[in-house]
């Protein structure tokens, strides 16, 4: 017995731990000082809201409206064209034109996939369109 008490009690070893409650805290100030110092500005779209046209006005002789009718065949104002000639056709036409009134409303109906309007708007960009507006045909 007196072996035992002759050798030093060993106290026992808690391993070794890092302490993260003050990294979560500068982690939290860090996020903070990101939060107060991002700017916030949003991304600024030229918007325009659609304005109720009068009543009684004619549409304009100049207006170019490209119609798809429910058998997805496209229409420029009455002639009819085909997918393949309206990119052609809409890039001699704005030509002519000046630049602030390079305008083309498409028609279609509601029915139709987002994807094929889509088609039609990157259509008129390529063919120079500025102004492009969008009509839900209700017919």
């Amino acid at each position: 017995m007196s072996d035992m008490n002759s050798q030093p009690r060993r106290a026992k070893c808690v391993p070794p731990a890092i302490n993260v409650t003050p990294l979560i805290d500068v982690l939290l100030v860090l996020l903070i000082i990101f939060f107060v110092i991002q700017p916030h500005d949003e991304a600024k779209l030229p918007v325009r809201a659609p304005q109720p046209a009068p009543e009684e006005s004619d549409p304009s002789p100049e207006m170019l409206m490209l119609t798809m009718s429910e058998d997805s065949s496209l229409a420029l104002n009455t002639r009819p064209v085909t997918l393949e000639e309206l990119l052609p056709l809409l890039a001699s036409l704005m030509e002519e034109r000046p630049i602030d009134s390079r305008t083309l409303l498409i028609k279609a109906p509601p029915r139709f996939a987002y994807q094929d309007v889509v088609l039609l708007i990157d259509l008129a960009k390529g063919a120079v369109v500025f102004h492009i507006g969008l009509i839900a045909d209700e017919s």
